[in-house]
């Protein structure tokens, strides 16, 4: 099975390089419990394969055998600018690695097509959107579903896309968009990205969700990732579990692993200790 690296060093070796080709991802999360760090590594590692090979080597190692690497990195946003973004993974990632990693990103603001038919005042997030070249007319449309649609159809095959966030969405489902719009988009981007053959990152704060909502995400896509906070005596640890995960899960279960303990340091999001389940 073709597999493209997440950029995670450790759980790429785990998996056998990587999630599989075709796959869209939900990356559910606590507050604070690594979904975002993971987004930002994720996206980060995979732009240094181009832009500094050496510094890739020095922060992730050697990729596994036969893996598929993205021919490009889109990172999505809705609500956010590309600089708040690469600043913030400042906070989390060694300043080199996000200034070499981030270059060659596409970095995708679709503020305007999401605040639009909102009481937010436009020159809150207009300003800079003529800088934005990729999305053609986008002015001329009222649909971020629509938009978003569009841009994956022409940038995410054989790619990693990062989408921040799903949670920017889900929030306007409850007025604007409808869950059945949003599901339904879901359900069509992993039967799509099966043929694209990149791999698709939905960043979303589980905290936000109930379970039926979280159990709809979960089911329009090929695997999740779900990252918690866990309390062992007087200190919290942050956790990463898999669950049905197309091409992954068996793997893992085969030697019984299903949890990971994780950490954040100056490389990014990454693995700790292993914690089989029995």
């Amino acid at each position: 099975m073709e597999r493209m690296p997440l950029g995670v060093s450790r759980l790429d070796r785990m998996i056998g390089g990587g999630a599989p080709a075709g796959s869209v991802v939900l990356l559910a999360g606590e507050s604070g419990a690594g979904a975002r760090e993971f987004c930002y590594t994720s996206a980060a590692m995979n732009g240094l394969l181009e832009t500094d090979p050496d510094l890739f080597e020095l922060y992730y190692g050697d990729l596994e055998p036969g893996v598929t690497v993205p021919e490009a990195v889109h990172y999505v946003s809705f609500t956010d600018e590309r600089e708040a973004v690469v600043t913030e993974m400042g906070f989390v990632m060694d300043d080199d690695l996000v200034d070499a990693g981030m270059t060659d990103v596409s970095f995708v603001e679709l503020a305007e097509e999401y605040f639009q038919l909102t009481p937010v005042p436009t020159d809150w997030y207009a300003e800079g959107m003529a800088d934005i070249t990729e999305l053609g007319t986008h002015n001329e449309r009222t649909d971020v579903l629509e938009v978003l649609g569009e841009y994956l159809t022409e940038h995410a095959t054989g790619n990693l896309v990062v989408i921040d966030s799903l949670t920017d969405l889900v929030a306007a489902a409850d007025d604007r968009l409808g869950w059945a719009d949003l599901t339904v988009l879901l359900k069509g981007l992993k039967r799509a990205s099966h043929r694209w053959g990149g791999v698709i990152l939905l960043l979303v704060n589980a905290d936000v969700l109930d379970p039926t909502e979280l159990g709809r995400l979960k089911e329009a896509t090929d695997g999740t990732l779900l990252f918690e906070w866990e309390s062992g005596g007087s200190e919290r640890a942050r956790t990463l579990v898999v669950e049905q995960f197309r091409g992954v899960l068996s793997r893992l279960e085969d030697e019984d692993i299903v949890r990971f303990e994780t950490e954040i340091h100056d490389g990014g999001f990454d693995i700790s200790n292993v914690r089989k389940i029995r």
